[in-house]
């Protein structure tokens, strides 16, 4: 399938990627991620190995894109939550749970 990610077309396989991304370990996935294989990958990952581009130089909605036509699954992950200061793991996970923290 030929698709364009950063103004440059590449003629994608999904035989091609798989072959690609095989031996690759992922990189933490935090927001947009492709699933190949059993592995979770980030979008700028894929989108780097495929292409030899800077991760600067295309976006993450072109990688999705250009996935999402191949066949692959595509998804967002939400961000880490950071634990508010000075509460404790307990009430941390209470305020998240919608409930107070009665000791």
């Amino acid at each position: 399938m030929r698709c364009v990610i950063a103004r440059f077309p590449f003629e994608l396989t999904k035989s091609g990627v798989l072959d690609s991304m095989k031996g690759v370990k992922p990189e933490e996935a935090i927001g947009e991620s492709v699933i190949i294989g059993r592995r979770t990958y980030p979008a700028k990952q894929v989108g780097q190995l495929l292409t030899g581009q800077d991760r600067r130089d295309f976006s993450v909605g072109e990688v999705v894109r250009a996935m999402t036509k191949l066949g692959f699954t595509c998804r967002h992950l939400p961000q880490a939550v950071e634990p508010a200061r000075g509460l404790v793991a307990f009430q941390h996970a209470s305020a998240q749970l919608g409930t107070s923290a009665a000791a």
